[in-house]
């Protein structure tokens, strides 16, 4: 059986939002190879985009078991591990990730983004600038980035890279909503501030 050519298959149904069908291809190269870690990856990584994180988890546990030393997989499983908010978890994956496959903007955004909320804020923005520092264009960085700097109030970093995204990308819903907050919570700021 030719696996690669059903895993374009399965690449082209996941670029087109057709998690389900990449998810079936995936099953039905597992009837032939259980042990084919792209088929659990690409398992995993489509039910991460359909938000099944439960089933995404098991699907990339399985793909670690057969290679720990798969960098895709760490990434993927460390950013369900975020998603459900298990952040010490989710970063030990990431890094582990991160150590395999280095300076890869998407590691390093996630991995920024679980420091963040680990607990490890300064160190979690430091990441995430290194991220958006080799991927300038990557509004999901700018994103990320900017819901950090807004947690600590830090307002004009926050709008300045959420227009900075708007201006790449005028139509991304989460740039809008995300500016929208933080002017709102910009202007609650200032209000509290002057009424001291």
């Amino acid at each position: 059986m030719d696996y690669q050519a059903l895993l374009v298959e399965v690449e082209r149904q996941k670029l087109e939002g057709h998690h389900e069908e990449a998810i079936h291809i995936c099953e039905k190269i597992l009837n032939y190879d259980l042990d084919c870690l792209e088929a659990f990856e690409e398992i995993g990584d489509n039910f991460l985009s359909i938000r099944e994180y439960g089933k995404a988890k098991k699907a990339l546990e399985r793909a670690i078991q057969i290679d720990p030393n798969s960098a895709n997989a760490n990434y993927l499983l460390g950013f369900a591990h975020s998603a459900l908010g298990n952040w010490k978890t989710s970063v030990q994956l990431l890094e582990k990730a991160d150590e395999l496959q280095p300076n890869h903007p998407e590691i390093l955004r996630c991995l920024g983004w679980s420091y963040f909320h680990f607990g490890q804020r300064k160190k979690g923005l430091i990441v995430l600038e290194r991220a958006l520092t080799m991927s300038p264009q990557d509004c999901l960085i700018m994103c990320d980035l900017a819901v950090c700097y807004l947690n600590d109030r830090e307002f004009n970093n926050t709008v300045s890279l959420l227009q900075r995204a708007l201006t790449i990308d005028p139509e991304n819903q989460k740039a809008k909503d995300c500016l929208e907050t933080a002017l709102f919570f910009q202007k609650e700021y200032q209000r509290l501030k002057e009424e001291k």
